[in-house]
């Protein structure tokens, strides 16, 4: 594998985790003062939406660790 495809891996990687850190806080400040139904869906859908990212960043994490694992040890 070249270099290249290998730091294109690590970058999807890393915007992948800056997107889920993004979604992290917006679902952190949505735990408000503001105890209604509306406001707590609210909160639960920017949950969902983290849980989203979260499974995103895996996935590259994953793929840059596979293309690593192929480059230094053949598997």
């Amino acid at each position: 594998m070249k270099k290249e495809n290998l730091d294109h891996l690590r970058f999807v990687y890393k915007k992948a985790v800056e997107e889920w850190v993004d979604a992290i806080r917006a679902e952190e400040a949505l735990a408000t003062e503001d105890h209604s139904m509306t406001a707590w869906e609210r909160w639960d859908d920017a949950h969902f939406c983290e849980h989203d990212a979260h499974l995103k960043a895996t996935a590259a994490r994953d793929a840059y660790k596979d293309a690593l694992r192929s480059v230094n040890y053949g598997i």
